[in-house]
C-alpha cells in the first residue's frame, strides 16, 4: 500500500509562488508589448521627431513612448500578465524603458498614470514605476502617478494594496502608502512618515477626472465605457471606441489640473 503524502500549506505556497514566477518569466519572455484597448482624443507614440497615432489595438513595444495631447487619453493592456494602465492627457511615458528588467513597467516623465497590476491570489507581482524623482514599487495593488512639472515633483496616491515610495534625488529610507494614503515627492527632498497625507481630498479629485474620461459618452449610439465604475478595480473589461456607436466619440472636456501638492 501506498501512503498517500500530504505538505504543509506553507510548502504548497512556495511551489505555488515558484510555479507562477516561472510561467510570468515564460509570458514575459513570449511578450513583452502593451495593447490599447481604450482611446479617446490624441494619443501618440514617439518616434524621434515625429508622432505615430495610436488607436485601439495598436501595440506598444518596450522603451517607447507615449505621448498624450491636451485630449488624449488611453488604457493599455500588458500582454505577458494582463495588468492595465491609463495615461492621462498632456502626458510622457515609457513603456517598459529598461531591456531586460520586466519588474520595471512604466517611466512617467509628465503627466498621470493610473496602474491596475494584476496578480494570482496570495502571489505578489512585484512591479515599479519611476518618474524624474521618485520610484514607486508595488506588489499587485491599485494606484496614481501623477508627475505635475518639469521639476519632477511627484505625487502618488494609492486606492488599493501596498505601495513603497522612495526619492532616489535625496538620501533617506522610502515610506509605505496604504490604501487612501498619498504623498508628494519633491526634488532633493527626503521622505518622511508625516508627509503621508490620509485625507480623501485629493483621491477624489483624481477619480473625478477618471470619471470624465471612463464614463464620456462614445458616440451617438454607445453609453459609458464599460468597466469604468469608480472604485479601485474593475476597469480590466473596457473595450476600444470602436465598440461603441457610430461617429466618432465626442472630445472631452480640457486637460484637468494636476491635483495640489499632497501633505508636502
Amino acid at each position: 500500500m501506498f501512503r498517500r503524502m500530504t505538505l504543509p500549506r506553507t510548502v504548497r505556497t512556495l511551489l505555488a509562488a515558484a510555479a507562477f514566477a516561472v510561467c510570468l518569466a515564460q509570458l514575459h519572455a513570449q511578450d513583452s508589448s502593451a495593447r490599447v484597448i481604450y482611446q479617446t482624443g490624441q494619443v501618440s507614440l514617439q518616434n524621434g521627431a515625429s508622432l505615430q497615432i495610436l488607436d485601439v489595438g495598436s501595440i506598444v513595444k518596450t522603451q517607447q513612448t507615449i505621448v498624450t495631447g491636451p485630449d488624449g487619453f488611453a488604457k493599455l493592456q500588458v500582454l505577458s500578465d494582463g495588468s492595465t494602465f491609463e495615461v492621462y492627457p498632456n502626458s510622457r511615458v515609457v513603456f517598459r524603458e529598461t531591456p531586460g528588467s520586466w519588474e520595471h513597467l512604466l517611466n512617467v516623465w509628465l503627466g498621470r498614470v493610473k496602474v491596475f497590476i494584476q496578480h494570482a491570489p496570495g502571489v505578489p507581482n512585484p512591479n515599479n514605476v519611476t518618474s524624474p524623482t521618485a520610484v514607486i514599487s508595488v506588489r499587485g495593488t491599485v494606484f496614481d502617478v501623477v508627475v505635475q512639472d518639469d521639476d519632477g515633483t511627484t505625487f502618488v496616491s494609492v486606492d488599493d494594496g501596498l505601495v513603497d515610495v522612495r526619492n532616489w534625488t535625496a538620501p533617506g529610507k522610502s515610506v509605505s502608502l496604504h490604501p487612501g494614503e498619498s504623498i508628494t515627492v519633491f526634488r532633493g527632498q527626503s521622505l518622511i512618515g508625516k508627509q503621508i497625507d490620509r485625507g480623501n481630498i485629493l483621491r477624489e479629485a483624481l477619480q473625478k477626472v477618471r470619471d470624465i474620461y471612463i464614463w464620456a459618452p462614445r458616440g451617438t449610439g454607445g453609453g459609458p465605457a464599460p468597466g469604468g465604475a469608480g472604485g479601485s478595480g474593475g476597469a480590466q473589461g473596457d473595450k476600444g471606441k470602436n465598440g461603441g456607436g457610430p461617429g466618432a466619440p465626442p472630445a472631452p472636456p480640457g486637460a484637468p489640473p494636476a491635483p495640489p501638492g499632497g501633505g508636502g
